[in-house]
Order: structure tokens, then sequence, then C-alpha cells
């Protein structure tokens, strides 16, 4: 049976599965670091895939691959394909005052309607407003805009500096929905924002369906990609009536949306999704880190955090933690800083600070989950996945705080998986 080969480009390393295309066994997989910040040269990525790659035993058996990867990063391209600078991630802030410019200029409910979302300096149109205000020059030098897995997947098809086709670049809807200048509702670009972002118009890469590919050099069928949410959900089998909750460096919680969804208070970010369908989406900075913190903090490994918080009455005596170590994407609190109150000497003890911490970090999540229900979106069941989904404390506590069926999966690289079943659909 034919082998097919997904990729999950993240923040943090890059992941490569080789997956039997009938089955859906793993074959074989590959792992490579990314360097760390909110800024990054993007041929640090282009590295680490082909390190990865090579881990798993090299493309020449694979029919085809797709790529999944972290959503939202800024790469900027001149006319000889050349990235201009390094590129914005998701998690980089200093945009958070282009988003509330854009806002200003044109309505928070006229850009949920024209692109399902409301700016925050997550989104990739802020980040090209803040290259427009801050790098003049580098923002007229702009050729083409890409997401982290367009770029990867336009150089691994075998273009780039080299062979400089911007045309010749593709995203899927899920990544394009992540833009903030793209119609989940009509599947067409918006130039306008795009040039009051940057200031001028430029080559944007080709929206496929879920369905569609194009080539790589050696004839090889490549899929659309997908942003790293919608992998996930793909690669989980995820269903309408489900929602994924992830606790991993940030929290994100998506449900599948047969319809459009939009939300003018910009708390739920109307994303598409990588199988025809759409996928509202609630995102926190602050998620398995807040477990991390709080360990450190006691002095203890993560099984004995687990044990402590266990040992806590539900609520923690009353000792409440507000975990915005890094400020807050959702709500909207770039500048936050965490807090502790209901200290008393009742409360202040290590088992209920340790139930405070798990408590905190999951009602941020739950607070998404009542977002989308407010917005009349069915929800049935959880998929709790992500590194913090590991903590018994953590599983054991989800089901009273999400008020949701909360099934926890097997640990896997669900985003390269739904990147190797996005693959294994164009092989039959």
């Amino acid at each position: 049976m034919p082998l097919v080969l997904g990729i999950d480009s993240s923040t943090q390393s890059c992941k490569a599965v080789v997956v039997d295309a009938a089955t859906g066994a793993v074959i074989r997989t590959g792992r490579a670091a990314h360097p760390s910040g909110t800024a990054v040269d993007p041929e640090a990525w282009w590295h680490a895939l082909d390190a990865a790659i090579t881990d798993a035993g090299s493309l020449g058996d694979v029919a085809a691959w797709s790529i999944g990867g972290q959503q939202h990063g800024m790469v900027a391209l001149d006319a000889s394909g050349r990235v201009i600078r390094d590129a914005l991630l998701w998690n980089d802030t200093r945009s958070s005052g282009a988003a509330a410019d854009l806002i200003d200029e044109f309505g928070a409910s006229v850009l949920a309607a024209r692109t399902g979302l409301v700016p925050v300096a997550s989104f990739t149109i802020t980040k090209l407003r803040w290259l427009r205000d801050h790098e003049p020059e580098n923002a007229a030098r702009v050729a083409a805009v890409a997401l982290p897995h367009d770029w990867l997947t336009w150089r691994l098809r075998g273009f780039g500096p080299e062979n400089p086709v911007l045309d010749e670049l593709v995203t899927d809807r899920s990544d394009a929905s992540g833009t903030g200048y793209w119609n989940p509702t009509t599947g067409d670009y918006d130039r306008e924002l795009l040039v009051a972002a940057l200031g001028h118009d430029v080559v944007l890469p080709r929206v496929l369906g879920h369905d569609e590919w194009v080539t790589d050099a050696d004839g090889r069928r490549v899929g659309a990609g997908a942003g790293d949410n919608a992998a996930a959900a793909l690669g989980l089998g995820a269903v309408p009536g489900d929602v994924v909750v992830s606790i991993g460096t940030s929290g994100t919680v998506c449900a599948i949306s047969r319809t459009p969804i939009i939300d003018p208070s910009g708390t739920v970010a109307g994303f598409a999704d990588a199988s025809g369908n759409f996928l509202p989406l609630v995102a926190t900075l602050n998620a398995a880190r807040v477990v991390d913190v709080t360990a450190a903090l006691l002095g203890v490994t993560h099984g004995e955090f687990s044990d402590l918080a266990l040992h806590a009455d539900p609520g923690a005596a009353g000792l409440t933690l507000l975990p915005y170590f890094e400020g807050e994407r959702t709500p909207n609190l770039p500048d936050a800083t965490a807090s502790l109150s209901g200290m008393t000497l009742a409360s202040t003890t290590r088992a209920n600070l340790a139930r405070a911490a798990v408590e905190g970090m999951l009602r941020g999540l739950g607070a998404g989950l009542d977002a989308l229900r407010e917005l009349g979106i069915p929800l049935e069941r959880a998929l709790l996945i992500g590194g913090g989904a590991q903590s018994e404390a953590v599983r054991r506590i989800a089901p009273d705080i999400l008020g949701l069926t909360v099934e926890v999966p097997e640990p896997g690289e669900y985003v390269a998986l739904g990147a190797a079943r996005q693959a294994a659909q164009l092989v039959g």
C-alpha cells in the first residue's frame, strides 16, 4: 500500500510521520527542534523540516505529503523569493496596537462580517500593519506574503530564491482564515483590508480546497495542508458536536461547525477547518505553563503536583488563581498579569494552590466553551489533548469545570497525523 507523509511544523519543533495510506498505521517518525522566540528566521524551519524528513527515512517511498503548521506567522517575501525579515509568530504581541488601529478604522462588526475575525495581535493582518508602520522600507519590498506552512510547502515543492515563482504559493482554507484578510464565507481574499494593512497589494497564496492538490518536483501529490488546530481536528476525526480542547503552550478550544460563525465581540474566531466545514475557535495564551510554573514554585514534579491538586477539595477553599502570566489573548489583555486571591490562613496550602492552578487554567478554557455555546454551537463531547492533558488532576477535574463528557485520546502527533490523513485522501 502507498505511504504518505504528514508534517507538523509547530512553534517548538518539526515532526514528521510516515503513514500507511490504507490503514493509518504509523511506519516511521522524525523530529527536529525549532529555535525559541516570537520572531524567527524561516530558514530555521526549512532546515528543521529537512532534518525531520531525513530522520523519518526520507521522501523516497512516499506517494503524497502535506504540511500542517503554526497559524498566523508573517513570512514576507521580496520579488526574488527571499525572506525580507524574521517571521513574526502568532505569539508575538508587538502588533497589539496595530490591531486596535484596524478596529478603529473599520469597526469590529464590519471586520467580523468580512473575515470572521476581530483583529488581535496574533493575526497576520496586524503584523503587516506593524511592518508598514515600524519598518516602512521592508514593507515597501514585500511582493508576497505567506504563512509558515505555505512557505514550507512552496520550498519543499522545489521553489525558493533559486526558483522564485511566487504564483506557485498555495495555502488552505483553515490557514487563510487566520490571516484577517480572507473571507471564509465567500472563499475570497479581501484585498481592501490587505492594502489597508500593508499599504499595497501583493501576491497571496492560492487557496486550495481540502481535497485539491498540487505536485512537487518529483510528481508527488501535495495536499493543501492546514493550520495546526484544523490539522489536529482532522487527525482526531472530530465531527460536529465535538469540541477539541488542547492544553499546550497555548490553550485552544475549537468546535466543528457546518456553517460559518461570526462573533462581532472577537471572542470566537470564525476559522475554516480542513474538511470543508468551519472551526470556530477560542485561544488562550496561558495553558500548560500555568501548571509548569506552579509546580516549579511548589518544588514538585508534575506527578507530585497532580497528587497535591487532587487532595484539595473543589474550589480550593476559595483560593483563586487568575492565570494571566503572559498577558492574555482571550480575553484580549496583552499586558495583563496573574493574580492570586482568596488567601486566608485556612486556604493558603500547597494542595489548594495546586488545585487553584488547575482550576484557573481550566476555567479559562471553560470560558471559551461558554462563548461557543452562546453562538448556538452544539457541544456534546470534549476531546482533551496536548501535554497538559496527561496530568491526572487535569483529566479528573476537567469534566466538572468544562461541563461536558471528556475523552482523552491516546497521546499522538495529531497535527502531523491530520496532515497525513489529508495526503492519504489524495492517493485513494
